[in-house]
């Protein structure tokens, strides 16, 4: 009878325990002052929190314009920077804090005549306090769409997407030490005109990348490479992405924010995301026109920016989310 206690305890300590499921904390409406306001992105920076995302007139077509929000709280918001390119649609806005502490801005500049597509050639500005910004500069080539940076050992690297007359589209992993000058580290081999991709670092150095995809059964990619990022191993999920955007948690596990297509109408939702399988978990009061999250881990909380067109027009949103 002696030896029966030791080994129940042996075997409650080794039980695995269920995992979390996460907790919506709050949601808030932060800005609905634009006619279209979507796609945007969040970040920390200086002790505040920044919020940018593109307002325009609609979802595609005339002068997109980057406005930037700041909040000390994550509650009370202001609008400090409105960025604008006469006679281009600066889509897709993203920041990122680059070595030398400055915000940076990355966005795609498209050319549209009413709401045909005519061109476009990506864009970056630059920020020490997130008020002031240098004038939008060019980067890489016509035709190329930078769709997010990530700093990771004093260099930035985005994946870029290249349409082609083919409707078909090259996927490529570039570089920067200074977020101006780009060069090519490789072509990323995902079939099926990928495009819109996020790219972030294990803490073991390990690039990890969640690409969407738009022809063939359109579900999205999870790809990791280790230094020099050319050699890449890749796994099909489950389900289509839109907007796709993930953050790495300081225990290694991850979680990714998109829009989801298979609830019979378009939500934005956030689930587990592994180098095998995406999972989503929690969708959010969100609909018709929605996604493009921005994600922060702060606090223990998972802080998520997002917009929504499902009180009448596109709207910016926060929601704060507990993982474990």
């Amino acid at each position: 009878m002696r030896n029966l206690f030791p080994v129940a305890v042996i075997g409650l300590i080794t039980a695995p325990l269920p995992a979390a499921e996460p907790e919506l904390v709050s949601v808030a409406m932060i800005w609905d002052k634009g006619r279209h306001n979507a796609f945007t992105d969040l970040v920390r920076f200086q002790d505040k929190w920044f919020c940018t995302f593109r307002e325009a007139d609609a979802h595609v077509g005339g002068d997109g314009r980057c406005r930037i929000l700041t909040s000390t709280d994550g509650e009370s918001w202001t609008s400090v920077a409105l960025i604008e390119e006469k006679g281009i649609d600066l889509r897709d806005p993203k920041l990122s804090v680059t070595p030398d502490g400055r915000l940076m801005l990355v966005a795609g500049g498209s050319v549209y005549e009413g709401k045909t597509y005519k061109g476009r050639q990506p864009r970056v500005a630059f920020s020490a306090d997130g008020k002031t910004w240098t004038p939008t500069r060019r980067v890489l080539a016509e035709g190329d769409w930078l769709w997010r940076v990530t700093w990771h050992d004093k260099a930035c690297y985005g994946v870029t997407y290249a349409s082609t007359a083919d409707k078909s589209s090259a996927v490529r992993l570039v570089k920067s030490t200074d977020g101006e000058h780009f060069s090519d580290v490789t072509k990323l081999d995902v079939p099926d005109q990928p495009n819109e991709a996020t790219v972030r670092f294990r803490a073991d150095g390990t690039m990890v990348a969640l690409v969407r995809r738009e022809a063939g059964n359109r579900n999205g990619w999870v790809g990791s490479a280790k230094a020099p990022y050319t050699e890449w191993t890749w796994k099909e999920l489950d389900h289509r992405l839109g907007g796709p955007e993930f953050v790495i948690l300081p225990d290694g596990e991850m979680w990714a924010g998109t829009r989801l297509f298979e609830t019979g109408a378009t939500k934005t939702a956030v689930g587990r995301l592994t180098l095998s399988g995406f999972e989503p978990k929690l969708t959010l009061v969100s609909g018709g026109d929605t996604s493009y999250p921005g994600m922060v881990w702060h606090d223990n909380l998972l802080w998520m920016s997002f917009y929504s067109g499902h009180d009448g027009k596109a709207k910016i949103y926060l929601a704060k989310i507990r993982l474990k």
